[in-house]
């Protein structure tokens, strides 16, 4: 009876956390990016903000002395709307992919970060977020410059970084799977060549597609960067109606898509 109720009592066992995103959790992860990047925020601002206006000024003032006009605008004002979509990808692809690589490859920061009261998918979700609302400030230096130029300003670009971070938001979470995907940081090589760039060069960013062969139309209707260019120039120029909430559903089913494909195999990737 003495050694019953001098027993100590059990260990209260760990409280099974209810729902999968838990604020708390994304709170902790999302400070602790804002409090790192204010350590390196002048390098990655200079090259997300330089790199895009600078295939801005090329191509509008290179071949604008060259085609006046496109569908009836500027040469400039074309190329500066269709940039925000450049500036968009290279800002949150690219810091995905070799930022996620990093740090759970070589610093071991998704090892700490884990060892919290923090599950992979919170983890991935709180960085896409990041990311996405970084490339959703950067996308909109181009329209800022491309007003310096003759771009005329409209209400409709309000809603430009919304159509900026929903692209991110899509391309973060790529760039977060590939990172999983691949086993070494050599291979992104691969996906940049055979993947990104070809996008890149066919989403209607520096010309039209009406010129190219009637497949390239077809298939760049499952380009996510062609839907976000299409979205900034209405958004510039004219919103057209459903054609544009049909560009907003697909960005929105390309980001939830690669949302859950990236949290699967970042949750195998960590367990390995």
């Amino acid at each position: 009876m003495a050694a019953a109720t001098t027993e100590a009592p059990a260990a209260p066992a760990r409280r099974r956390r209810l729902g999968r995103l838990e604020r708390p959790a994304l709170a902790g992860v999302l400070v602790r990016e804002v409090i790192n990047f204010s350590s390196y925020w002048r390098s990655s601002t200079f090259s997300s903000i330089v790199q895009p206006l600078i295939y801005l000024l090329a191509f509008g003032f290179g071949f604008g002395s060259l085609v006046n006009k496109v569908g009836g605008r500027d040469y400039v004002e074309f190329v500066a709307t269709g940039t925000v979509a450049t500036a968009v990808l290279f800002s949150s692809v690219f810091p995905a992919m070799f930022g996620t690589f990093v740090k759970y490859k070589f610093q071991r920061t998704y090892d700490a970060i884990l060892a919290a009261p923090v599950d992979t998918e919170e983890l991935v979700t709180a960085e896409s977020l990041w990311i996405a609302a970084r490339a959703a400030v950067f996308g909109c230096m181009p329209i800022i410059v491309g007003m310096f130029f003759g771009l005329d300003p409209a209400w409709g670009m309000l809603t430009i970084p919304f159509i900026c971070f929903l692209a991110g938001l899509g391309w973060t979470c790529f760039g977060i799977l590939i990172a999983a995907v691949l086993r070494s940081i050599d291979d992104f090589s691969y996906v940049t060549s055979t993947v990104i760039t070809p996008l890149f060069l066919v989403a209607g960013t520096f010309f039209p597609l009406s010129g190219l062969p009637e497949w390239v139309h077809y298939a760049s209707n499952a380009n996510p960067l062609f839907h976000c260019v299409e979205l900034v120039h209405h958004a510039a120029f004219g919103f057209k109606g459903w054609v544009d909430v049909g560009h907003v559903a697909f960005l929105v089913a390309f980001a939830l898509v690669t949302w859950r494909v990236a949290i699967h195999y970042m949750t195998r990737r960590v367990i390995d």
